[in-house]
């Protein structure tokens, strides 16, 4: 076969010749290696006085990273300069010689001109800069000096360890190094991982004072623990308990594998829901395993290997991050029968019999889990129920849907809005046009401010709804439980806006905002709510949720019989 020439082809990028197409700069990070294959730090285990001192390092390192003009010019590779410095921060015997070592560290960044651009934090702001702890220290007044001098004079605007996602505004962190490679990373990792996650939150979590636990306090309350963690499981399971801390359901830990497989890698074949505190059977996954399972709708697990459900969620919640009491029992509920063995032996309930069961585990491929979590595929995204009711499901509503449905159900008794799942598509703004008779705020969202790490603004403008010429007029009901998460919370208060809304159901998840992504030495994923959602009126919904007007929670009877309560209570609302 011969060979094909061409003699037009030409190469491109982004529309340039390649021969006069700009390189990208190598920045001086991305040439350093040193520490690739480990960072070479050996910590025993540590004392008071060394988690005094590796507390204040874990924050001045995060100070330089986002104010340092070099530092965020990307000439520092900052994970590698951790482990240089460690060394000599560690021998450091006394306060003054600890001081000596950390000004050094701060003079060999250089000079750092005068910031003429540099605002103070508004006074407004819902979140302002955190520096307190540079006095808490007792610091030597050179070091004292240095670092105020380098808050009045920081880096303005984007970061190379942080920027903004251009249209929400979410902070980005997308050169954080995963260090995939390191499944157990060793203590220079570990410390490094603690610190990253610390400084992030500290920084650009815009709900960190909504949290549980002052977050001053945790970067030294976790030091020994990432100290001491002997092997891969231990340091996962202090990471997971590292980003509980937060309370936010979006803190999900991803990519986590002996924390998974601790777990348990096979799973049951039915569904638990937390019902008036007991732990209940609601479907099942792949209903060609319902027969097989041994258990009902409607059974009452009361013990999993005789300890009580009580007593494992207990054991089990400080893994878990939630904004909530309940999106945390929601999730645990997920895995609360995941086991290491394809068989678990459990006590349930049913009609007031107490039974022991042996029941059989899959893995997740023989269960269809995720098909049962995505829904029908064909569901519509409207109809017409019985009473001239309209009903629209936002799992399954998509934007070409919103002009039809405005049309069809404009002239129906009252509306149902499901939002139990996630929506499908982004239309809320005209959907929620259709429900008010003008352009209303639902929405004020506050952002992190780049040019001074650790302020959180609103924006300028509030969210609202589009205008809309159609304007629904009868009764609309919005159905929310604890699977109303996020997006689906921002419906919901889009929603609410309107001239004639009622929201039936549960408290929901507490975790509103664009998702900003976070990945940890190890490989391992996590997320925060990047942004924070506030009604126009100010009230947070971070944590709160979407507090229904008229409680219903389903019941042991319903679920038995197969009653959708919440849509029944809402039918009985409009009809009265």
């Amino acid at each position: 076969m011969g060979i094909a020439w061409f003699d037009n082809l030409q190469l491109f990028i982004d529309g340039v010749p390649i021969a006069k197409a700009p390189l990208k700069p190598v920045l001086p990070l991305e040439k350093d290696h040193q520490f690739d294959h480990g960072s070479a730090i050996t910590l025993p285990l540590v004392n008071e006085r060394q988690i005094d001192n590796l507390n204040l390092l874990g924050k001045v390192w995060g100070f330089l990273k986002y104010h340092h003009p070099s530092i965020a010019q990307g000439k520092y590779n900052w994970d590698y300069e951790l482990f240089r410095v460690l060394p000599k921060f560690l021998a450091a015997n006394d306060r003054p010689s600890r001081d000596k070592v950390l000004s050094a560290w701060v003079t060999s960044l250089g000079e750092v001109a005068l910031c003429r651009q540099c605002q103070v934090t508004a006074a407004n702001a819902v979140l302002k800069p955190d520096l307190n702890w540079i006095e808490q220290f007792e610091l030597s007044e050179t070091l004292q000096r240095q670092l105020h001098y380098l808050y009045d004079n920081r880096h303005q605007g984007a970061n190379y360890y942080v920027t903004t996602e251009a249209s929400a505004g979410n902070p980005i962190f997308e050169n954080e190094k995963r260090y995939q490679d390191m499944q157990y990373p060793d203590v220079g990792f570990r410390l490094l991982a603690l610190y990253r996650y610390w400084n992030i939150i500290h920084y650009y979590f815009p709900s960190k004072h909504l949290s549980d636990k002052n977050w001053n306090g945790v970067l030294k309350q976790y030091i020994a623990r990432f100290v001491a963690a002997k092997d891969e499981l231990a340091y996962e399971q202090a990471v997971a308990q590292l980003i509980a801390e937060i309370d936010d359901s979006h803190a999900t830990v991803n990519m986590a594998n002996a924390l998974e497989a601790w777990k348990g890698n096979y799973y049951p074949p039915v569904t638990l829901k937390f019902i008036a505190g007991k732990l209940i059977v609601t479907d099942y996954y792949n209903q060609a395993l319902k027969h097989q399972s041994g258990l009902k709708i409607g059974d009452v697990i009361s013990k999993i290997n005789d300890f009580t459900i009580n007593d494992i969620v207990n054991s089990k919640q400080s893994y878990y991050s939630a904004s909530n009491r309940s999106a945390l029992l929601r999730d645990i509920a997920d895995d609360i029968l995941r086991a290491n063995s394809k068989t678990i032996t459990l006590t349930y309930i049913r009609d007031k019999q107490e039974v022991k069961h042996s029941l059989g585990l899959y893995h997740p491929r023989a269960l269809k889990m995720g098909a049962w979590y995505r829904g029908a595929k064909d569901g519509k995204g409207f109809k017409l129920l019985s009473d001239n009711i309209g009903y629209i499901n936002l799992r399954h509503l998509q934007t070409q849907d919103v002009s039809r449905l405005k049309k069809q159900l404009i002239n129906t008794q009252g509306i149902i809005i499901d939002m139990r799942k996630y929506p499908g598509s982004f239309s809320l703004h005209s959907l929620g046009a259709f429900f008010t008779s003008e352009a209303t705020e639902f929405a004020k969202v506050t952002h992190v401010n780049l040019d001074n790490p650790g302020e959180v603004v609103f924006f300028d403008e509030s969210d609202k709804t589009d205008d809309e010429s159609i304007t629904y007029r009868n009764k609309v009901v919005v159905l929310v439980n604890e699977n109303t998460q996020s997006l689906a919370e921002y419906y919901a208060m889009a929603m609410q806006a309107g001239d004639n809304t009622t929201v039936i159901g549960s408290t929901t998840a507490g975790a509103d905002g664009n998702v900003s992504r976070i990945y940890l030495p190890g490989n391992i994923a996590t997320a925060m709510s990047g942004l924070g959602i506030y009604y126009p009126d100010d009230r947070h919904t971070q944590r709160v949720g979407i507090v229904p007007d008229i409680v219903v929670n389903p019941t042991l009877v319903g679920i038995k019989v197969g009653r959708d309560e919440l849509l029944e209570r809402a039918i009985r609302f409009i009809t009265q």
